[in-house]
């Protein structure tokens, strides 16, 4: 994956970054305070595959309830301004019922799917959890923001090899 190459090449310079702004990009990619000071504390990593794994234990560690705030602190994502008019009328929709019934954006991690999979994944997605109980939902989401986290990361570290800070894809 080319993404994943050009973030090897990324993790020499956030190992070196200062911890400032090594922390401010990984709280970008999740916005656990908690969870990015853990993570820069643990510099150098070896390779992309060791730092991911921080980003993991470190999320597993998060309590419910800062996960509930890292939850609140996420924002639902729209379409393109080019897409049709029902389609965003639909995700608007399906967003605000989720929203409603549990509190927080939703959150899913889309790598595995294309583009144009994107808005059907996320109508599947919203339309299937919101039959969830709160404390099931809660934990899909935690298991859904830790992949989202790592995501960021790969993006932000593949699109900022040079510097490793900055730029995060949502």
């Amino acid at each position: 994956m080319p993404s994943q190459r050009r973030a090897e090449s990324g993790l020499e310079h956030f190992n070196s970054a200062p911890a400032d702004a090594a922390e401010a990009m990984v709280l970008a990619c999740c916005g656990s305070r908690r969870w990015a000071r853990r993570v820069v504390a643990h510099r150098p990593y070896p390779d992309l595959g060791s730092l991911l794994a921080a980003c993991d234990e470190a999320g597993y560690d998060l309590s419910p309830g800062v996960v509930h705030e890292v939850l609140a602190g996420e924002s639902s994502t729209g379409l393109p301004p080019s897409a049709p008019q029902a389609a965003h009328t639909a995700l608007a929709a399906a967003h605000a019922a989720y929203e409603s019934r549990f509190g927080h954006a939703f959150v899913i991690c889309l790598d595995a799917y294309r583009r144009d999979e994107y808005l059907d994944q996320v109508l599947a997605g919203i339309r299937s959890r919101l039959s969830h109980e709160p404390d099931e939902e809660r934990a899909i989401s935690a298991e859904e923001l830790r992949a989202l986290a790592r995501s960021r990361l790969v993006h932000a570290l593949a699109d900022h090899p040079e510097t490793g800070v900055a730029g995060v894809v949502t």
